[in-house]
């Protein structure tokens, strides 16, 4: 009986301990969630911050997206008062041209190539609070007519280049600010030019006074006599005409070295190709008549020369 009363003690007294325990849990557990509920606040305020963000981020960037799409199509319908309010008045390009000569230049090409077409590829978009970068590829399309030896024949213009704009916000809305072109290729073909691979390479970028070389290479079938050329000149409006200086294309390949400009000014290389064939007319003359033509051309940026550089013994060593 003892035994018994004892027992029960001990399951009382236990029975007791737990519940102390139980209670101590529960105010702890209280304790914790009445400490815990102004971060759990905090955590959805921010969570409720970032979405809002995130919204802005997106809105943000379907702007730019959208204005470079409308630059895209107004450049196609050729509407130039309109794609002019596109970019800023202080609009100016990595060749040093304002927005009224840029403009001028794009009249210019309008007027020569009527049917002119674009399409603009988005690679990347970066943006902060009121300005903008965007990556892009830009390719343009025309067919222009032109006469080759006794026959008006269609060509083919296509121009390819990598470019980045930089735009800035100017109110509620994007304005391009200023273009940075980083490669261009463009290529006129006329006539049996159009189904030959032909190549113009040089350095993307060359520094000012430095020493470069340019190599044409052309794919034409070993029946077709070639001559061609290769100059280069200063980036600038208007433009200065070649001092083209034919020689006969030995090899598929034709080379010429350059050396870069002092002026901080971009180059232009361009090439051109005659492609011919010689038949005989009667039994004592070779009639030479000429079956294509085509025009390459490509840019080279100028890096300036930094006067400002001071390296400690470099001008110990140079007295």
């Amino acid at each position: 009986m003892t035994q018994k009363i004892l027992a029960q003690k001990q399951i009382f007294m236990y029975n007791n301990l737990m519940k102390k325990i139980s209670v101590l849990l529960i105010l702890a557990l209280l304790t914790g969630l009445t400490t815990q509920l102004p971060t759990n606040a905090g955590i959805i305020s921010n969570y409720k911050a970032r979405i809002e963000q995130n919204k802005i981020l997106k809105s943000t960037h379907k702007e730019i997206k959208d204005l470079l799409l409308l630059q895209d199509k107004l450049a196609n319908a050729h509407d130039l008062d309109s794609l002019k309010k596109l970019y800023s008045k202080n609009y100016v390009n990595s060749d040093g041209f304002d927005i009224d000569v840029a403009f001028k230049m794009i009249e210019e090409t309008w007027k020569t190539y009527p049917d002119i077409s674009y399409t603009t590829k988005i690679n990347n978009i970066e943006f902060s609070e009121n300005y903008a970068t965007a990556l892009v590829e830009e390719t343009a399309f025309a067919a222009p007519t032109e006469t080759i030896g006794d026959y008006k024949t269609v060509g083919e213009l296509y121009s390819k280049s990598k470019c980045v704009y930089h735009l800035e916000k100017n109110g509620q809305n994007w304005q391009i600010s200023s273009e940075r072109v980083i490669d261009e290729v463009s290529t006129l073909k006329f006539g049996e030019a159009r189904y030959i691979n032909i190549e113009l390479n040089s350095p993307k970028q060359i520094g000012s006074g430095k020493q470069y070389t340019t190599t044409l290479k052309v794919d034409a079938p070993k029946d077709v006599t070639m001559v061609g050329s290769i100059s280069k000149k200063g980036i600038s409006y208007p433009t200065e005409e070649n001092e083209d200086v034919y020689r006969k294309i030995s090899d598929n390949t034709l080379e010429r070295v350059f050396i870069a400009n002092k002026e901080n000014i971009n180059e232009s290389i361009a090439a051109a190709v005659g492609f011919t064939h010689a038949e005989n007319y009667d039994e004592s003359k070779i009639r030479v008549y000429l079956s294509g033509l085509a025009f390459i051309m490509t840019r080279v940026n100028v890096i300036p020369e930094n006067k400002y550089i001071k390296l400690e013994g470099k001008n110990e060593q140079n007295k």
